[in-house]
């Protein structure tokens, strides 16, 4: 492939990439129901282990020690509200992750109404992995 044709191509998977990112970008995956009030909170730890067994199914890595999640809002009334990213706006979950992290977080005791937002910024690095994640990426 030539240079020129090379720069057309990237510039198109660019324009590919910006588009899709347009299409989610006030994407919120929602789950759950209001948490009964005489049922106490999950604790933070809790919450943190079920993002734990959601995992990106390219990577097989989990979404928390991923870096995906940038952050987690627990309210007075056990609901969860949740800003994530995913690797990249051409990422083929980015449209699904989201409803799984909700899904399984919902089911959670001691959670209420769960909101997952997908967010763009700051743009997900390496820098993001967990030190085990990272421990993984060097075993490949």
């Amino acid at each position: 492939m030539s240079e020129p044709e090379q720069i057309e191509e990237n510039e198109a998977m660019l324009m590919e990439a910006l588009k899709k990112q347009e299409e989610l970008k006030d994407y919120v995956a929602k789950a759950g129901e209001e948490k009964p009030a005489d049922e106490a909170n999950a604790a933070m730890e809790d919450i943190i282990e079920v993002l734990k067994t959601v995992s990106d199914p390219e990577i097989m890595i989990n979404v928390y020690d991923m870096g995906l999640i940038y952050n987690i809002d627990q309210k007075e009334n056990g609901d969860v509200f949740i800003d994530m990213t995913v690797t990249a706006p051409t990422c083929p979950v980015a449209g699904t992750l989201p409803q799984e992290v909700a899904d399984a977080l919902s089911k959670a005791e001691g959670v209420g109404r769960v909101e997952v937002k997908l967010v763009w910024e700051p743009a997900w690095s390496f820098e993001r992995l967990s030190d085990e994640a990272k421990m993984m990426f060097e075993m490949f």
